[in-house]
């Protein structure tokens, strides 16, 4: 009986210790990266530059063309290159399946709202958010960039680039509801905790040499 009271405070303990780490390091992800996200007009009046657009991957539908909460990051960073913040879009997706590419239909997006293929620099394993921005940071070569995805997503992706030595501004892409919000707000509190410490021992993602296409 005794042994079974003490596995049970070590179990509440360890859950006490969990739940406390998650709160600080979400803490310490918004609260540290708040001051870094601006819109688009901030970004022209205050004259800010930055090596590249990072615009970070969501779901492509079965057309291949981008769901709204991508079409909508495709945009702003649209918007962005136009308003001539960066000289090239990054477009970061997922690709591990030959049936199924989130970068190139990134690409075809931007090309249609009159970014030129040449401006696009296209990552094919941009599988998940630090893979994404250690690949911008240490494959591409960006010392700053402009990081493009919805608010709830931004500040994990800042908090990130941060952590690796990447100057960063984070434009929101939020322009109306989506399906399934509260799920993705809810995950992002955890890939926060997991991302911190990624970041924090910078481990090297899977494919992190591959290159980059056009």
């Amino acid at each position: 009986m005794k042994t079974l009271v003490n596995i049970l405070k070590a179990l509440v303990a360890l859950v006490l210790v969990v739940v406390l780490a998650t709160v600080a390091i979400n803490a310490y992800c918004i609260l540290g990266t708040r001051d870094q996200v601006h819109t688009i007009a901030q970004v022209q009046e205050e004259g800010k530059h930055a090596d590249a657009i990072l615009v970070l991957g969501a779901s492509v539908l079965p057309d291949g063309t981008p769901s709204d909460i991508l079409a909508d990051r495709l945009e702003v960073a649209a918007d962005l290159y136009l308003a001539g913040a960066a000289p090239v879009v990054v477009a970061s997706g997922d690709n591990r399946d030959s049936h199924y590419n989130e970068s190139d239909a990134m690409k075809r997006y931007l090309e249609s709202l009159g970014v030129p293929s040449d401006a696009i620099a296209v990552d094919h394993a941009g599988y998940d958010t630090y893979g994404s921005v250690y690949r911008a940071c240490y494959t591409y070569g960006a010392s700053s960039m402009f990081v493009v995805t919805q608010a709830y997503h931004l500040y994990r992706a800042l908090m990130i680039a941060d952590m690796l030595g990447v100057q960063s501004i984070g434009v929101a892409s939020d322009k109306g509801a989506y399906d399934n919000q509260k799920q993705y707000s809810l995950r992002d509190v955890a890939a926060r905790d997991k991302d911190f410490f990624q970041a924090l021992f910078k481990v090297k993602p899977e494919d992190a040499d591959q290159s980059y296409g056009r």
